[in-house]
């Protein structure tokens, strides 16, 4: 299976949910469903470091991208993700060039970025993938996913878009929705002119946009309108729809 940053340089779009709860199986479960990638939250959900690198295992098993999104904009944290093998970086709070210029220094090795060099962690088969192999390729093969947050990152998206590295920069429709001054209204016209701006202006830039959806029928009209990198709800939130629909049924059936 080809690499998710590969695939995104050949313009598929690729779909994927968060994953909050902290177990391995849910990794598998995702894959075996047909998903592209998954967010594995150590912002958001229960997540540590020491059970992330498990989570990443089964996602590679189970044929499903792997992307570690990080709590912060701290290059220990991002080089920790990429260490344990995750295939791509999602780091949030982006709001301006430098942090975004930041971001990508702490994902990269030298001489692109200041990434610390060892090669006894599982990206790099605990040494067993060649040095010269492993240093010299994991920048072209690992993606950089930052989150465009906040006014001061809207205000701020052209500059941030100049930043070299960035292989997808996402953006938050509620965030964008505040900032066009039509908060929670996601589907708004204005919304979908503006997030159809930004991709033209991040395609010039080589840049895919990333962006967040509740439902599938919302994903697959973003699909259309060209969106390559969709991250779709959560797991704990998927398990709830399914089983209070369950519940509901059982509860409302009439003998």
């Amino acid at each position: 299976m080809a690499l998710l940053k590969e695939r995104l340089k050949q313009g598929e779009q690729v779909f994927g949910p968060f994953v909050n709860l902290c177990h391995p199986a849910v990794l598998e479960v995702a894959g075996l469903a047909g998903f592209d990638f998954a967010i594995i939250d150590t912002e958001h959900g229960e997540l540590s470091s020491d059970r992330a690198v498990d989570m990443v295992r089964a996602a590679k098993l189970a044929g499903v991208c792997p992307v570690v999104r990080v709590y912060g904009n701290q290059p220990e944290l991002i080089a920790k993700a990429l260490d344990i093998g995750a295939e791509g970086v999602q780091v949030p709070q982006i709001g301006s060039k430098k942090e975004a210029a930041a971001a990508v220094r702490a994902a990269k090795f030298s001489p692109a970025g200041t990434r610390g060099c060892n090669r006894y962690v599982r990206a790099a088969g605990y040494s067993a993938k060649d040095k010269f192999a492993y240093f010299g390729g994991a920048n072209e093969e690992t993606a950089v996913i930052l989150q465009v947050e906040g006014q001061e990152g809207i205000d701020n998206l052209t500059d941030i878009l100049t930043v070299k590295g960035i292989d997808v920069l996402f953006i938050g429709p509620y965030d964008l929705s505040a900032s066009l001054g039509i908060p929670g209204q996601v589907d708004h016209p204005d919304l979908v002119a503006a997030m159809q701006k930004n991709m033209k202006l991040a395609s010039a830039a080589g840049i895919a946009i990333g962006f967040f959806v509740d439902d599938v029928e919302t994903a697959i009209q973003w699909k259309r309108w060209g969106i390559q990198y969709l991250s779709f709800a959560a797991d704990v939130g998927l398990l709830y729809r399914a089983f209070s629909k369950a519940a509901r049924a059982f509860k409302e059936e009439k003998v």
